[in-house]
């Protein structure tokens, strides 16, 4: 473990001599076991000797000493306790020195009867049996093994009050080690581990703490115990592990309050126990910098709440946070407080609160830091406050352009978190929508409709379509080539993609040159393709581009040619998929393709005015979709000549 904060390293895991390796004599025999080096080998020594003259009766002194792992691991079947003990001493010194030694241990089968003698009625054979369990449970075989041997329930039977201290370290460290499974976390669990492993958090040796607060840890990754240490009254042990001299016990304690604090109602017990002082009093102390990210997080999930809102505002925790994130130079820590407020914003009321604190100001002043997460991070918090439209106002003058600038990043996750930012704010503001104009920001959100990331693609399509309803910024867009960049992602296989896309054409189809545009780049035939799709929105919209882009007869005429008119036919036939823009779709295509419309219809309506080009095809084949015409009572055509 690392050395206590004021103390020099070295500070860890006790030596052998510490764990009580020390065996007391007793009985007729006593003994030790120990390492030994030689010829560039590791050896195993065991060495028995008498304490007392044996009896003249019995055998004469024996010694036995052996070099060979083997022989050791044969001794664990002894049934001599003194010998038992002596082997598992000898094995936690052999599986200390490193991974090879573990996994010759674990071939000798040293696994199958440590696990036995870990219930062994002898509390030092128990004590040095689990010491060994404990150091070869980190080879990934021998936990494999572990779990086969459902050797969970047996460990946990070792955190009792009655058992050695040594017996709790090294038992929580073995578990700790095997919670990384998700199999032995469903173990640990179902077999009732958590409440022990709580109950040592309060234990007097940090090894202890160390252990049982990383088991916890990894066991809350899943929702069935983050609920269980609720009830079992995790928090107060936890806030107390705060206080800890030890840096990584500090840690582990803010890692498993930064999981358990997602769900609410952590959260308020974490409020009522003011947990809230113990994380500032954390943010505020310079010396404990190596933990403020992990402290922020924590922040972050509380500050999801109202009343948690409420409270640091008046406790002044708010200001401070906004000042800390402002003022540090760690990446991480800026990161972390601009996804706290990301969190918070999610609640229209800490949205108020954020914004009386000029949130913006910090959000603006940190787009500006040199770290690509940093800058997504701040650029998702910028899009979750713009659901209050006074911060949206405010964004706009110095928030834009720098959001501008980071849809030319090179890194796509900053691209996608701009344009999504951009999106928002231009979101029925038509000032943000010319700012972005005015910040140069055409050609880039252009560019990124070829982005890797589908989200930027799809919110760059947002952001041309909110500017499209000015028809000076529609102009200008028009002549970068709209048209022609729209028609990757019309082929785009993501729905949200395709239903944007769609929109945009439908934003700016209603000019006749951006139409011709459209024709000429291909981009028809996608639009067309799309009308047959399965989500419902994606069809919905595709009708709408339909019904602006068949305002001209040449593009009315090759939607027909590419199967506009039947695809719309069939879907007007459902009742399911029929909507108010596939209808006006239908009646736009053939009102500008009179000659389609004879045939199909046998009539013409009186708006109708045909010119020198009107022909008759002669009557469509009678299909359910077309079924026999019958001319009506009266006919008026109107024709004009073009000369």
């Amino acid at each position: 473990m690392e050395a206590p904060r004021g103390r020099t390293a070295g500070w860890g895991a006790p030596s052998p001599q510490q764990a009580g390796h020390i065996l007391p004599h007793h009985g007729l025999w006593s003994g030790c076991a120990s390492w030994r080096v030689g010829g560039g080998r590791a050896g195993l020594c065991a060495v028995l000797w008498p304490q007392q003259p044996p009896p003249t009766t019995g055998f004469d002194t024996l010694s036995i000493e052996s070099k060979k792992a083997a022989t050791v691991v044969l001794m664990l079947n002894s049934p001599e306790e003194e010998v038992l003990a002596k082997a598992c001493d000898a094995i936690y010194k052999f599986a200390s020195k490193g991974d090879e030694n573990k996994v010759t241990l674990l071939n000798l089968g040293a696994v199958e009867p440590l696990f036995k003698l870990i219930s062994h009625e002898d509390p030092i054979v128990r004590k040095n049996a689990t010491m060994a369990f404990g150091i070869m449970a980190s080879n990934s075989d021998v936990k494999k093994l572990l779990r086969e041997l459902d050797v969970t329930n047996s460990l946990i039977a070792r955190l009792v009050p009655e058992e050695d201290v040594i017996i709790h370290e090294f038992a929580s460290l073995c578990l700790a080690r095997m919670a990384v499974e998700y199999t032995s976390k469903v173990q640990i669990f179902e077999q009732g581990g958590l409440e022990p492993l709580i109950r040592l958090l309060s234990s007097p040796d940090p090894d202890v703490k160390k252990n049982s607060v990383e088991c916890i840890y990894r066991l809350v990754q899943d929702f069935q115990s983050r609920a269980a240490v609720r009830e079992l009254n995790v928090i107060p042990p936890l806030l107390e592990l705060l206080k800890s001299e030890y840096p990584v016990i500090q840690l582990l304690a803010l890692k498993t309050l930064g999981v358990i604090s997602n769900d609410k109602e952590t959260r308020i017990i974490l409020r009522e126990n003011q947990g809230l002082e113990h994380l500032f009093k954390i943010l505020e102390t310079k010396e404990f910098n190596d933990l403020h990210v992990e402290a922020l997080a924590v922040v972050a999930n509380c500050l999801e709440d109202v009343d948690t809102m409420q409270l640091i505002q008046q406790t002044g925790g708010l200001k401070k946070l906004l000042s800390f994130a402002e003022t540090s130079t760690i990446p991480d820590i800026q990161k972390n407080a601009a996804k706290a407020i990301s969190k918070a914003a999610y609640d229209s009321e800490n949205r108020k609160i954020l914004h009386e604190q000029e949130v913006e100001k910090c959000l603006i002043n940190l787009l500006g830091t040199d770290n690509d997460g940093v800058k997504t991070a701040v650029s998702q918090a910028i899009s979750a406050m713009c659901e209050n439209l006074a911060s949206k106002d405010a964004f706009g003058i110095q928030g834009i352009p720098q959001l501008v600038q980071l849809l030319s990043s090179d890194n796509e996750e900053v691209k996608e978190a701009a344009a999504m930012a951009l999106a928002n704010l231009t979101t029925a503001n038509p000032g943000n929508a010319s700012s972005v104009a005015e910040a140069e920001g055409i050609e880039p959100l252009i560019n990124v409709l070829s982005a890797k990331r589908d989200g930027a693609v799809a919110n760059a399509a947002i952001v041309l379509t909110n500017m499209a309803t000015q028809e000076p910024l529609r102009l200008s867009i028009q002549s970068h080539g709209i048209m022609n960049a729209i028609g990757e992602p019309l082929q785009s296989t993501n729905s949200q993609v395709q239903s944007k896309a769609v929109l945009t054409v439908a934003a700016f189809g209603c000019d006749a040159d951006a139409r011709t545009e459209l024709r000429n780049a291909g981009g028809l035939e996608p639009l067309v393709k799309l009308l047959h799709s399965r989500n419902e929105e994606v069809r919905r919209n595709a009708c709408w581009a339909a019904v602006v882009c068949a305002s001209d007869e040449l593009t009315a005429v090759e939607l027909c040619r590419l199967g506009a008119l039947d695809i719309l036919e069939e879907i007007n036939l459902s009742m399911g998929r029929r909507n108010h823009f596939s209808e006006r779709a239908l009646d736009k295509l053939l009102d500008n393709n009179l000659s389609q419309k004879y045939s199909q219809m046998g009539y013409l309506s009186f708006s109708n005015i045909i010119t020198d080009s009107f022909y008759d095809y002669g009557q469509s084949a009678t299909t359910p979709l077309h079924p026999p015409r019958s001319a009506p009572d009266i006919y008026i055509i109107e024709c004009v000549s073009l000369s």
